[in-house]
């Protein structure tokens, strides 16, 4: 063949859905990164209502009985800019924790054969999904640490460089990670069924496997309410963990893990204390998910390059 001959097309053809064996380290890592601030910083504001209204014990001032309540009441005392407190911290930590998400899920699927043919492979999907978390989690928890207790109601910190030492001064490194282990009790269930639900949704919405924003975006929007939803009450507890330094109550404020935590919501607010903040989670993730999804496929098909190659 001459040098200046194309290739043929059929010689290079192959499914966007697996990024291509050459694809380098870098390209996972860009699709991932770009994927997870887009997520984290879209929907912030709606996840600062929800912060609000999972704190347990709130001041009678920072009670809340929806969204646009919320939205409407933070909005006229404290500003609108209020919503955006901290929003920083996660752009800074989304890029990485998100890289290395996307990049562990992609390694370990096609280790355990996940891109192979047309069938559903749940458990190497499912697998893949808690991997990813477990590394993303680590690197993503102290940026999360950081947002939540700027989110607060009465949020003391002028920064995301003043919480960090603030807390970092008062509580230790360990306040960083309190909340690790409920994250992860958390994140691998939401994340092993939201990657799950995302690969049939995708399978049934789109059988060809071709780029397809509109059903990228409906698959990941749907599976990320549905994994939302059955994970609120491990966020509740989440949520207490990582704000608990900036709690009055004194029971809330030497709370050490995720049992004692459960028993502090369950003995002030029963059962249903394990899902307040529910609607503003849902309303949360499921955009974000749409917009996670959809912008790593579009990063994808983009690193794949040209399905016909330059003349």
């Amino acid at each position: 063949m001459a040098a200046h001959d194309p290739m043929p097309v059929e010689e290079i053809e192959f499914d966007y859905e697996a990024l291509p064996p050459n694809t380098s380290l870098l390209a996972n890592l860009a699709a991932g990164a770009f994927a997870g601030i887009m997520e984290h910083t879209v929907m912030y504001p709606v996840d600062a209502v929800k912060t609000r209204m999972q704190v347990v014990n709130p001041s009678p001032s920072a009670v809340y009985t929806g969204i646009a309540n919320a939205v409407a009441q933070i909005s006229s005392t404290e500003g609108a800019r209020s919503l955006w407190r901290g929003v920083t911290s996660v752009a800074l930590g989304a890029g990485p924790a998100h890289a290395v998400y996307f990049a562990t899920y992609e390694a370990v699927k096609q280790s355990l054969g996940g891109n192979i043919g047309n069938d559903h492979h749940f458990f190497a999907v499912a697998t893949a999904g808690a991997c990813a978390t477990i590394a993303s989690d680590a690197l993503m928890n102290p940026f999360d640490v950081i947002k939540q207790r700027m989110q607060v109601h009465g949020s003391i910190y002028k920064s995301i460089s003043h919480c960090a030492r603030t807390v970092y001064k008062t509580e230790g490194l360990a306040a960083f990670y309190v909340s690790y282990p409920t994250t992860l009790a958390m994140t691998v269930p939401f994340t092993a069924t939201q990657f799950s639900a995302y690969e049939y949704l995708s399978k049934v919405l789109n059988p060809s496997r071709k780029y397809d924003p509109l059903t990228h975006c409906l698959a990941g929007g749907l599976a990320g309410a549905f994994a939302a939803g059955i994970t609120t009450p491990l966020d509740v507890i989440k949520t207490l963990l990582q704000t608990r330094g900036t709690a009055r109550d004194a029971e809330i404020r030497n709370c050490r893990g995720l049992l004692q935590a459960a028993r502090i919501i369950h003995g002030r607010n029963g059962f249903t204390g394990f899902f307040r903040g529910l609607r503003p989670r849902i309303v949360t993730t499921m955009p974000s998910t749409a917009i996670c999804w959809t912008s790593y496929e579009m990063a994808k098909f983009y690193f794949t390059g040209e399905k016909t190659p330059p003349q």
